[in-house]
């Protein structure tokens, strides 16, 4: 068994299944068929012009030809799909797993803006799949984006934080899939089939009972939060909630889990969860998803500053308690691993018939499109479900930075001792220009830490890789 673990550590973590010839073969010839009869289409449709209506004619041929260019490009990223495989085992075998795991951290982000359109039902189920995921709890953080200042938001996510304490645990003792309680409690499956602890039952009944409480009291703070007091929101202590207007407060960050020092109700270490909302100013246009995105990228970096973000809206979950791991087999690889931005997981959607007559599961988009673009390492980010390498958001690593030079007496007087005029190549004096930016980035971050201490308070299974 050592062997066999040993001999896994240093195999490969993922690898590409390319898609059989039987499929590929047939759709390349009906590709291949479509663009022989749209050749002689053009053919024709050049070759006779109509005179009475020349205009009319050559516009309409001018956009025909322009259809046909964008239905070729279309087919190009089709043309070779690939499917990859993960090897979670070999990922344990490598980094090992637990307290002393070598797995990487990572930094979830989950945004949310107007708590009356995006009920917080919706969101602490988020966040409680992102708490209870298959990994390391020392090695996941989850912060959550309140781009609309709510104190609803706030409130409710205190509550998801002590219901935390008793799912967590429980998904974690019995493995359960999904770890979204909405969803698992609403399957109709047999839950005592394939169930061999004997107190699974009775334990399955109270967390049940307990996530009812739970859907109760975040509807009564919903039903609370309806009409607004004419003198605004004020906090427990009496204070006036810094949200009350908001286009217009101060940054607020809230620790919930991790730093606080709470732990479930077995005692064990949970991951850490914050509550963001960024500063907003009048006169400014910072109202959208990237500005949030950009905040909460800044706020982690001094807080946990993991190598590794994951991102997702606050109606998406993982559905894949594993989905973390399927990730790092790729971002972790030494083989491909430096070569990759990142993991961009396809959308599964619930409530949905399963004929899709509407399309609305994407299939085609995703296990067709993005499958042919990755053949092609062009896969494209959804804006939800994608794991990030964090030094490809910032543009340069500190790990490779080279050495800055020591300061010496002969740096302050020229004349003291000659030096050898340099001339500097295009590329030094980029890499200098980076050099300031990264410098001038280092000391925001550490503005932003001093400033900490002042504040008040989407299915994930088989990946695309994008290349750097």
């Amino acid at each position: 068994g050592v062997l066999l673990n040993l001999t896994d550590a240093y195999e490969p973590l993922s690898r590409i299944i390319p898609i059989s010839k039987n499929k590929l073969t047939p759709y390349r010839a009906v590709i291949i068929m479509r663009l022989v009869v749209l050749g002689l289409f053009f053919h024709y449709r050049i070759t006779n012009p109509v005179d009475s209506a020349f205009g009319l004619w050559l516009t309409s041929v001018i956009c025909e030809i322009w259809f046909g260019f964008s239905w070729i490009l279309d087919q190009f990223p089709k043309w070779c799909p690939v499917n990859r495989e993960t090897y979670v085992d070999r990922l344990i075998a490598r980094y090992g797993d637990g307290e002393d795991s070598g797995l990487a951290p990572v930094d979830f982000f989950v945004s949310t803006v107007d708590p009356l359109k995006e009920p917080p039902l919706i969101t602490a189920n988020t966040v409680l799949s992102i708490l209870a995921v298959d990994y390391p709890v020392e090695k996941i953080s989850c912060y959550v984006s309140d781009d609309g200042a709510a104190m609803l938001t706030f409130e409710s996510l205190a509550e998801t934080a002590e219901f935390a304490r008793r799912w967590v645990p429980f998904c974690k003792k019995f493995s359960i899939e999904p770890r979204t309680p909405e969803f698992y409690f609403s399957q109709k499956i047999d839950y005592l089939k394939d169930k061999i602890h004997p107190s699974f039952v009775k334990e399955r009944r109270a967390m049940k009972r307990d996530y009812e409480e739970f859907k109760v009291r975040i509807n009564a703070l919903v039903a609370k939060a309806q009409k607004t007091p004419e003198e605004g929101w004020v906090m427990q202590d009496g204070t006036p909630w810094p949200g009350n207007n908001s286009r217009d407060h101060p940054g607020m960050i809230q620790v919930f889990l991790g730093e606080t020092g709470a732990r479930d109700y077995d005692g064990n270490e949970l991951p850490r969860l914050v509550y963001v909302s960024r500063e907003k100013r009048p006169g400014y246009q910072h109202h959208k998803k990237a500005g949030a995105m950009n905040a909460l990228v800044r706020v982690s970096a001094v807080l946990t500053n993991a190598p590794y973000i994951l991102n997702l809206d606050c109606d998406h979950y993982v559905n894949n308690s594993k989905a973390v791991r399927e990730a790092m087999c790729f971002m972790m690889d030494p083989s491909v691993g430096r070569d990759v931005c990142y993991v961009q997981f396809p959308q599964r959607f619930d409530g949905i018939d399963r004929s899709d007559r509407y399309a609305n599961r994407n299939v085609v988009f995703f296990d067709v499109n993005m499958k042919g673009l990755d053949g092609i390492q062009g896969p494209v980010y959804v804006g939800t479900g994608c794991c990030f390498y964090r030094q490809a958001l910032y543009g340069y690593g500190p790990p490779s930075l080279p050495a800055l030079p020591k300061s010496s007496a002969c740096s302050f007087c020229c004349c003291c001792c000659p030096k050898k005029k340099v001339e500097k190549t295009e590329k030094e004096m980029h890499r200098d220009s980076r050099r300031e930016d990264l410098e001038s980035a280092i000391f925001n971050l550490r503005e932003i830490d001093s400033k900490c201490t002042n504040y008040t308070t989407t299915s994930m299974s088989g990946p695309c890789l994008s290349p750097r």
